[in-house]
């Protein structure tokens, strides 16, 4: 069973993160809402108080296949404060272990170098953080250990994305059947 952590701060964006973790719930991958606030309530770039499951100083990652950070601000800017979870992230990467971001996201591996040749997309304006990484206009991206996508409308085939690299590809479908995503 695949185990995804999604880190949350205050200021996340909301639709980001809880589409992604409603779609990887229905595949029955276990997802952790791990809090880098300081506190499990945290709350939404629009005011929508979310209790996460977890504290970043608490959780054990040993387990956990892929970090997964949703956009907004300023969550993505209070994400990208914590040490800990950059120094996180970089194990990750180093591990050749999945990363995930969403939206402005993305950023904070851009910052952190982790993106160097890789393809990958983000909310535009916030590329210049993408250092070294070969810009796509793309919705989702996916190269090697990075899936990438560019704001809160793509959400959901975020969540489908990481459902079929995780689980399947034809789960993922049934996922997209069942919910009446509109491409299929």
């Amino acid at each position: 069973m695949s185990k995804v952590c999604a880190f949350i701060a205050d200021g996340f964006e909301e639709v980001e993160c809880l589409s992604v973790v409603d779609i990887l719930r229905r595949a029955k991958v276990t997802v952790q809402l791990v809090s880098v606030s300081g506190s499990l309530e945290v709350t939404g770039s629009h005011q929508i108080r979310v209790i996460a499951d977890i504290l970043l100083q608490d959780a054990d990652f040993s387990d956990c296949d892929v970090l997964f950070l949703p956009g907004g601000v300023p969550g993505v800017p209070n994400l990208a404060k914590s040490e800990a979870l950059a120094a996180l992230l970089c194990r990750f990467a180093r591990e050749g272990k999945r990363l995930s971001a969403i939206c402005a996201a993305p950023s904070i591996l851009g910052d952190l170098n982790l993106l160097n040749g890789v393809t990958a997309t983000c909310y535009p304006g916030w590329e210049s953080h993408l250092h070294g990484a070969v810009l796509s206009p793309l919705g989702v991206v996916t190269d090697g250990q990075f899936t990438t996508a560019r704001g809160m409308g793509f959400g959901v085939d975020l969540g489908l994305e990481l459902v079929s690299i995780l689980c399947s590809p034809e789960l993922s479908l049934e996922i997209k059947k069942g919910i009446q995503h509109p491409a299929v």
